[in-house]
């Protein structure tokens, strides 16, 4: 019984022994490994360096001998619910591009030349604060809705709808020649705002606006003649109570109500004028880019890129030899 507990102690010192051998096999595995890729970096050292030079010498030749692409960025705003002539615009000037249509392109200026290079884009802008928002400002057009009789509200019902629901786009137009491509940027867009049936909407919603200030301002010469002959009944002690004004003949005047609609007034005109302003073109321009490069995709990561590359198919190449070796040996 008493040589029991010496063998199970013995049989425990020789698994903590082959445990540490294992380790120390490991450790040594590890070493081979290692000094043999420093055996094979050092053998190959020459092949290796050459691969980066040429690597670099191509990525810097790369950077020369391409050409830069050129772009421009033309931020619009369309008016009059004329989006979808926007989009429909750009799509025929794309398939004019896309079959090199040179007599298109000639009538409205452009080198046809410049044709090879040139490319057109169109994307919303899209803007978050507006998702956010859009519940409330929902409840608001509602509530403004419910005073649709009026005509003021309705107007500012309108107006509020427009802006929520007109989202800017970006153009983006593609070139290699600065000047060229820039010019035939400004043809492509005066193109887009040539719409004639959308420029006779232009000017009829202006002639409104306008209309529509000169008859407020008509409005306003009236209220201030009115309030001017209240002040000088005032002055004359012809007053029958205070806020009010009897004229000859005529109803008493509220003149909190009319400072009120004059207001009311001043602002509507304020509107109309903005409206005027951002109206002025079918596609309103916000902003008109300067150029820009874009780089090719090759040398978009540095003129590293190429040598990195050179060096993995290198290492790939000698990965399949030697496992060709290890085959070959297996077979024999």
């Amino acid at each position: 019984m008493a040589e029991k507990p010496s063998n199970t102690q013995s049989s425990d010192e020789i698994d903590l022994g082959q445990l540490f051998k294992m380790i120390g096999n490991g450790f040594n595995r590890l070493f081979r490994a290692f000094l043999r890729f420093f055996l094979y970096l050092k053998k190959n050292l020459i092949v290796l360096i050459v691969l980066v030079i040429v690597g670099l010498a191509a990525g810097i030749g790369l950077k020369y001998f391409i050409s830069d692409q050129l772009k421009t960025e033309v931020i619009v705003k369309p008016n009059f619910d004329s989006k979808d002539y926007l989009y429909n615009v750009v799509d025929e000037i794309e398939a004019n591009l896309a079959v090199k249509d040179t007599t298109f392109f000639r009538e409205l200026g452009i080198v046809v030349s410049e044709l090879k290079s040139l490319k057109i884009e169109i994307e919303p802008i899209e803007d978050v604060k507006e998702d956010e928002n859009l519940e409330e400002d929902l409840k608001y057009l509602e509530i403004l809705q419910n005073f649709s009789d009026d005509s003021f509200i309705s107007d500012v019902v309108k107006t509020e709808i427009l802006k929520k629901s007109g989202l800017n786009h970006r153009i983006t137009i593609y070139y290699k020649n600065a000047l060229a491509g820039r010019e035939a940027t400004r043809k492509l867009i005066e193109y887009i705002n040539a719409n004639e049936y959308f420029n006779e909407l232009k000017e009829i919603y202006n002639e409104n606006a306008l209309q529509k200030i000169e008859r407020n301002q008509e409005l306003i010469r009236q209220i201030d003649l009115l309030v001017s002959g209240y002040t000088q009944n005032l002055t004359e002690s012809n007053t029958v109570e205070q806020g009010t004004v009897v004229l000859e003949n005529e109803k008493s005047l509220e003149i909190p109500s009319l400072l009120g609609l004059k207001n009311a007034l001043l602002k509507e005109i304020e509107r109309k004028r903005l409206e005027i302003a951002e109206q002025k073109e079918v596609i309103k321009i916000i902003s008109f880019g300067k150029n820009q490069k874009v780089r090719a995709p090759i040398y978009t990561q540095g003129i590293m890129l190429i040598p990195f590359v050179l060096l993995v198919l290198f290492f790939l190449v000698s990965i399949i030899k030697y496992l060709n070796v290890k085959a070959s040996e297996m077979e024999s």
